[in-house]
């Protein structure tokens, strides 16, 4: 990501809003880092240091600067391009992994032995496996501070920490300030990043008295431009009945299904963030529902490379000029898509959208009452989607679909029980294909449907799917599968992207 620290030192002096996240900047003079875009004084070169991630700079001794907040800057795309072993564990990492199973259980997931992984990701990230997961739990914490009214003790450990000690040191050196200085700070910081964004204050929940679900209030920052819209409209169309929501005025509501227990989120975009709101049933989960909330929505891409490299192809460029920052929307849940992507083989959106919801109402996890009794949670939502054990153990024949199909999909989902495929972030995208190509009744369209959206795949074209072929068609282009995966190749690696162009040419349906 720093191949040219020239090019990064100009972008600093620019105040360049697009390299944010994917470099920090280390002040020399001041001992604090920024984001790239930071509105502060441009340092000297000769004061400049530049790391490839957050942990890397605290770890070199900076602290988060309290005016640009790099902490909360948008994830880098680089996760989002590579599937190497780095990025993949990076990916396991902000889910919450280490914190639940430990540096040995990232490994295990990677199939490496723990001083491998550790060699890995110094050399690629700057940072241990155990850093990274501290800068990970210190940004959970700030969270925390500044937007719930929670005793610290609370925080402490809802963000991971082991003590209370641990929690008040770890914040003081990356933050440069106490847990009571942040709290009592938060509306200057609430002005500060309006400024920097342009966005909606986040709003501090009260703490309750009794135990039960807690809201926290955040925004979720993502680079522009952002086509939010576009991807609200897309999770609209193939939204579960009890599962998900949209609102009139574009608020998305969905229930996850998180590590400690189910959640409800409420995602509204903006132009260059989402304002989120999520009912936590354990406020462990908030990291998980953090990350899987971003990769739903694909807010760390690149917008910009995108678009540069799909508008040079004269079918595509009237669609990105469009639609600039369209996104290639991901997954909340791995099992989820994969019952979504067998179903979808060979029926409209909305025949498979029936078909999950009746999948979910027979198979999932009624929403505890504390929960749905919580403020702003819509009554539409009911139910968690049903995990990967439960449909296994479903009667194929049962579902509303040919047999045959039914069959593959609780075969399918066997696997995931017993840990033989994993879909989730941390996942070898060609080993999970190629495991899924061998049950009977799954074929290249799903297992490729399941790359880009579950595994964040940005590279995935699906050439026989009828969407493709009618929007190829209304915009002059080939219309057979053949021609279309030729005229695809020079879209590379960006392909991913060009398919939710060409879904949008081909019109409803």
């Amino acid at each position: 990501m720093i191949n040219d620290e020239e090019s990064c030192y100009r972008a600093v002096k620019s105040k360049d809003r697009r390299f944010d996240g994917w470099f920090f900047v280390g002040v020399t003079s001041t001992g604090i880092f920024c984001r790239p875009s930071c509105p502060a004084t441009t340092p000297r070169r000769a004061n400049v240091r530049f790391y490839p991630t957050a942990a890397a700079a605290q770890g070199a001794g900076f602290r988060a600067c309290r005016r640009c907040r790099p902490d909360t800057a948008p994830g880098s795309p680089e996760w989002n391009v590579r599937g190497d072993l780095a990025s993949r564990a990076m990916r396991l990492i902000d889910d919450g992994l280490l914190d639940r199973e430990g540096v040995a259980g990232v490994a295990r997931r990677m199939a490496v032995s723990e001083r491998h992984l550790h060699r890995v990701l110094v050399q690629e990230l700057g940072a241990p496996p155990l850093a990274l997961a501290r800068s990970r739990r210190a940004q959970t914490a700030r969270i925390l501070i500044e937007t719930t009214a929670l005793p610290f003790t609370e925080i402490a450990f809802a963000a991971g920490f082991s003590s209370i000690r641990q929690f008040n040191d770890t914040v003081r050196e990356f933050f440069g300030a106490s847990p009571t200085v942040l709290r009592a700070d938060r509306t200057t910081s609430i002005k500060r990043s309006r400024s920097a964004t342009g966005g909606v204050p986040v709003v501090l929940e009260p703490a309750g008295t009794a135990p039960g679900p807690t809201p926290v209030s955040l925004r979720l920052a993502t680079r522009s431009p952002f086509a939010g819209s576009e991807v609200v409209g897309f999770l609209a169309l193939r939204a579960i009945p009890g599962v998900e929501t949209v609102d009139p005025d574009g608020t998305y509501h969905r229930v996850l299904r998180l590590p400690s227990g189910p959640a409800v989120v409420a995602l509204r975009g903006a132009p260059d963030h989402v304002e989120a709101r999520l009912v936590l049933s354990d406020l462990r989960d908030l990291g998980p529902a953090v990350a899987r909330c971003r990769r739903l929505l694909d807010l760390d891409a690149d917008p910009e490379a995108v678009d540069d490299a799909l508008s040079a192809d004269p079918v595509l460029r009237p669609l990105v000029a469009a639609t600039p920052g369209r996104r290639s929307p991901g997954a909340a849940d791995g099992t989820e898509l994969l019952v979504r992507a067998v179903i979808g083989q060979q029926v409209s959106v909305a025949g498979a959208r029936t078909v999950a919801g009746r999948v979910a109402a027979a198979l999932g996890e009624p929403l505890p009452s504390s929960l749905r009794a919580t403020a702003g949670v819509p009554e539409s939502l009911t139910l968690a989607f049903p995990d990967a054990t439960a449909i296994a153990a479903a009667d194929p024949t049962t579902f509303s679909m040919p047999r045959a199909r039914g069959l593959a999909l609780t075969t399918a989902c066997a696997l995931v029980a017993d840990g033989c495929v994993a879909l989730d972030p941390g996942s070898d995208r060609e080993d999970v294909e190629r495991r899924l190509l061998a049950v009977k009744g799954i074929g290249p369209w799903t297992t490729s449907y399941i790359a880009m959206r579950a595994l964040s795949d940005p590279d995935v074209f699906l050439p026989t799917d009828l969407g493709v072929l009618r929007g190829l068609a209304n915009l002059g282009g080939p219309a057979d599968p053949k021609g279309a995966a030729l005229l695809a190749e020079p879209w590379r690696p960006w392909r991913s992207y060009a398919l939710h162009h060409l879904w949008g040419a081909a019109g409803p349906g």
